[in-house]
């Protein structure tokens, strides 16, 4: 261990962190030492920003260990703090310790060092406060398969001790998994204490791999429904919690998390935790959901507040506008657990159930929507309920009057798109939008779509091709090609956009309308099917495409852009847009269309669909098109 007296002996101004120079390293640590609970805390957090940051460390991180280890044992404030800021400091890949300079990197040193102070840390493990203590367990595993053997021992005493004697059932369950780092096995399983069992179980399951064996899935059902009360849930290797490796680990299995989720939610579903875990394996697989929308609605009576109410309808409501089959099975309870909870007075619960209502094409929804229509409702009632025209347009328009802005304003010029000839009786309003410039680049895609050519509508979207916003001059462009047929002034604006610097993407994305009107654009097209940037190679593909209708030059492009996202989704439904399959491409497309896994995540608006699903289906759509020329 070094004192603070000792910061000037290290050559601090020659060693750098995530900032530059480490100068400020001897100021923070000396700070640890104030009487000043909010300043030693705010020391703590700086220094966790620059010799650790996001998960790296530096040359300056591991000349501040003996200093940190100093302030664990005589600094007034946050040990546990501390001790955890070490731990995380030494956290490492344990197959990386062999490569023979691999003390010679920065978390090597780290490590090196925390060995060497180890020894003076161990007293933390019998310290008075249990939060200080379970701190102490992360730090030995830290590096527990990097102590010397003649230290192994005493530590390896010191935990056996801690796990058979220590007052606190989660702590003799942190050193179940500490003893498990040294190989070490226990009676765990045969425990009295409930934490002491699932932690043998969590360990027994990591090491068998799904599917999971059906006692140690009991297990963990039966002794995790009710979680530790404390408040010290520290990480450990990774910066993952306990709770965190939990319900990892059973969301690798998904049948086991299932059964897992509904014991806990029957039990209450104490701190959402069944809730969290049935979500997240509907979000990690495939064709769970409607188990999954079954055990959230048995959970919502559990939930404790507002906000985690509301939590739980809004995943209702994300899945339920997925499965049409679900929305209209008779007797599944769905639509009037939802119509309870939309009439309720809180308005935090009322709203997402409300919108979750109108997902799932509930008759009633539609009152309740006009009774406070916001615009995200609206948009919502407009997609689900298009015949129900002569009543949401009023709406739609008269919000679109008082001035909404921003992104309310986008979703209320959306909510007419689904609404056919009808909506164009909010011409006046769009046209004040595109002139007030209020979600503009929305308005005038829509006047040019199904707008009308008056004078007046014609003359704002010419002026909109003088904006200083490149994507509202695109689309007013094109706006203004569909309302006049006159080219010249679309070619000239998109001229003007494509020669310009940016993401040029966001513009050629507007030429789809144009067709092979655009060929004159094609010197500023073709170049980009080379660009460094993949969204720009993609929308160039795209734009060729929509102007010369030959898949030729397009296909290999949009080939190599394929893959589970954003951008390789968006090329996967270009390619079936041009109707040919390149051979190499079969065997990605199979593993898209038959895994059992989510290979995307969720990032879609509502309404959307999702990705995933998204990608399953334009697989099995390619895989039955016919083979094409590599």
């Amino acid at each position: 261990m070094r004192s603070p007296a000792e910061l000037d002996r290290v050559q601090w101004h020659a060693l750098t962190h995530a900032y530059g120079p480490a100068e400020d390293v001897p100021e923070l640590i000396s700070a640890l030492y104030q009487d000043d609970e909010e300043a030693v805390d705010e020391a703590i957090y700086e220094l966790y920003g620059n010799i650790h940051h996001q998960g790296s460390v530096y040359p300056a991180s591991a000349p501040a260990v003996p200093f940190l280890a100093h302030a664990v044992r005589h600094a007034r404030f946050k040990r546990a703090e501390l001790l955890m800021l070490l731990a995380i400091l030494a956290d490492h890949d344990p197959e990386a310790v062999d490569p023979p300079h691999w003390q010679d990197t920065s978390v090597g040193a780290v490590c090196t060092a925390l060995c060497q102070e180890l020894p003076e840390l161990l007293c933390c493990l019998d310290d008075t406060e249990r939060g200080v203590r379970r701190a102490a367990l992360r730090v030995v595993a830290a590096v527990a398969e990097l102590l010397p053997e003649d230290r192994r021992a005493e530590v390896v005493a010191r935990l056996d001790e801690i796990y058979a004697n220590d007052p606190v059932p989660a702590v003799r369950a942190d050193a179940v998994v500490v003893l498990a780092r040294f190989g070490r096995g226990t009676a765990a399983a045969d425990s009295p204490l409930p934490e002491v069992r699932l932690a043998a179980a969590l360990l027994a399951v990591a090491r068998s791999g799904p599917p999971y064996p059906a006692d140690l899935v009991d297990v963990i059902a039966e002794d995790g429904a009710e979680p530790d009360p404390g408040d010290d849930e520290f990480p450990w290797s990774g910066a993952t919690t306990q709770e965190d490796r939990l319900r990892h680990v059973l969301t690798e299995d998904p049948d086991a998390g299932l059964r897992v989720a509904a014991r806990w939610i029957r039990r209450g579903d104490i701190g959402s935790r069944g809730s969290w875990l049935a979500e997240a394996i509907a979000e990690s697989w495939r064709d769970r959901e409607p188990a999954v929308l079954d055990l959230l609605l048995e959970a919502l009576p559990h939930q404790t507040s507002s906000r985690t109410r509301a939590a739980r309808l809004r995943t209702v409501g994300h899945w339920i506008e997925r499965l049409p089959e679900l929305r209209l099975a008779p007797g599944h309870g769905l639509r009037d657990t939802l119509h309870r909870y939309a009439t309720d007075a809180d308005e935090v619960t009322a709203g997402p159930a409300l919108l979750a209502l109108v997902h799932s094409r509930d008759p009633r929804a539609l009152e309740l929507v006009l009774r406070r229509p916001g615009p995200r409702l609206l948009e919502a009632a407009a997609r689900h309920c298009p015949e129900d025209t002569d009543r949401l347009i009023p709406e739609i328009r008269r919000a679109l009057a008082a001035g909404a802005t921003g992104n309310d304003a986008i979703a209320l010029v959306r909510a007419l798109e689904p609404l056919g000839a009808g909506a164009r009786v909010a011409l006046p309003e769009l046209v004040e939008c595109l002139r007030t410039r209020r979600a503009a680049v929305v308005a005038a895609r829509w006047l040019g779509a199904g707008g009308v050519a008056t004078q007046e509508t014609v003359d704002l979207v010419a002026d909109a091709t003088r904006s200083s916003d490149p994507a509202l001059r695109a689309a007013a462009a094109v706006a203004h090609y569909r309302l006049t047929g006159d080219v010249g002034l679309c070619l000239r604006t998109f001229e003007e956009v494509l020669s310009g610097s940016g993401q040029t993407h966001w513009y050629l994305g507007a030429l789809e309308p144009l067709g092979s009107v655009a060929a004159p654009l094609l010197p500023l097209v073709e170049p980009r099917l080379e660009a460094r940037h993949e969204w720009t190679r993609l929308a160039a593909a795209e734009a060729l495409y929509w102007i010369t209708q030959s898949p030729d030059r397009v296909v290999p492009v949009l080939a190599e852009l394929v893959g589970p996202t954003p951008v390789g989704l968006r090329a996967l439904g270009a390619l079936a847009a041009t109707g040919r399959v390149p051979e190499g491409l079969r065997p990605t497309l199979r593993a898209y269309a038959f895994s059992p896994r989510r290979l995307i995540h969720d990032g879609a608006v509502s309404g959307q669909g999702h990705p995933d699903d998204e990608l399953r289906t334009l697989a099995r759509t390619l895989l039955g098109v016919g083979a094409g020329a590599e």
